[in-house]
């Protein structure tokens, strides 16, 4: 797609240079920015140019850079990375599903960046699962040179919307150690095969029983159940069931996700509590 409106250019070396001029936007990965027309937008800040390092590990967890490819994140999380996942760090190997629920090739992959994915927002965003379920936490530059953090659950508000002001920038997410540590999944479903997710049920369950599970694709906005220790069918099925936000579109009608989200969510409790068997 030629975005033909685009008159201008910048790559941005410091901070100073995410000072935007009126009609320009920011730029990570253009997955999205370059696949159709972009009204009223001039010009074009390269993220990218920044030098923030992908993936930072560290005791406290992982940091990953709003401009890491996705290609980058899954590649380390697959052993082929620069830093080594630490071996209790066993919430890693949901990535490379995180990955797969994109509706994105490996050419994708290797240009569109996390933090593109997030702050594009889609229901369907697989980095917001990924992220939503292991309590990630964004870090966000304002325009006065100042940060501030929070939660990436709550930076997604809606299809295509964001808790960002107008000049923030996404700097990047962290997921704690402690969320990395424990047993963690990942499930989906599209009406086809290499369709868009109508539904997303990811979560965890720590190291001191407590369990998060979270809804997406099915739902407007990330949906995040927490339970004091993992419940039985019976409960998850009546949470899920109860959520609101469900929504119908060309990849599904509401109540067909609203279903699917409770199997998915069975699913995801099986695996959660050790039990492989999936009734039918």
């Amino acid at each position: 797609m030629d975005v033909t409106s685009v008159t201008g250019f910048r790559t941005a070396r410091t901070r100073a240079d995410l000072v935007l001029d009126p009609g320009e936007v920011f730029l990570g990965g253009g997955t999205w920015l370059m696949s159709e027309p972009q009204p009223g937008t001039t010009g074009f800040v390269d993220l990218t140019t920044l030098g923030w390092p992908d993936l930072e590990v560290s005791a406290d967890g992982l940091r990953i850079a709003a401009t890491c490819t996705i290609a980058t994140l899954r590649g380390w999380a697959e052993g082929r990375g620069a830093d080594p996942v630490p071996s209790d760090w066993s919430a890693v190997a949901m990535i490379p599903d995180a990955a797969d629920a994109l509706l994105a090739s490996f050419k994708i992959w290797n240009t569109a960046t996390v933090g593109g994915n997030v702050c594009r927002a889609f229901p369907a965003a697989a980095m917001v699962s990924l992220a939503v379920a292991l309590d990630g936490v964004a870090e966000v530059w304002t325009p006065d040179g100042g940060t501030r953090h929070l939660p990436v659950a709550d930076l997604v508000t809606g299809p295509g919307e964001t808790a960002l002001r107008h000049g923030e920038v996404l700097r990047a997410i962290e997921l704690p150690a402690s969320a990395l540590r424990s047993r963690a999944g990942l499930h989906k479903i599209a009406l086809a095969e290499l369709g868009r997710s109508g539904a997303v049920v990811s979560g965890r369950r720590d190291a001191d029983g407590t369990c998060v599970v979270v809804v997406t694709a099915a739902v407007e906005r990330p949906a995040v159940l927490r339970f004091a220790a993992l419940p039985d069918a019976a409960t998850l099925a009546a949470a899920v069931g109860d959520l609101d936000g469900w929504y119908t579109d060309s990849l599904g009608a509401a109540d067909w996700r609203r279903g699917v989200s409770v199997v998915l969510a069975e699913r995801l409790r099986r695996d959660l509590a050790g039990d492989p068997e999936d009734p039918a």
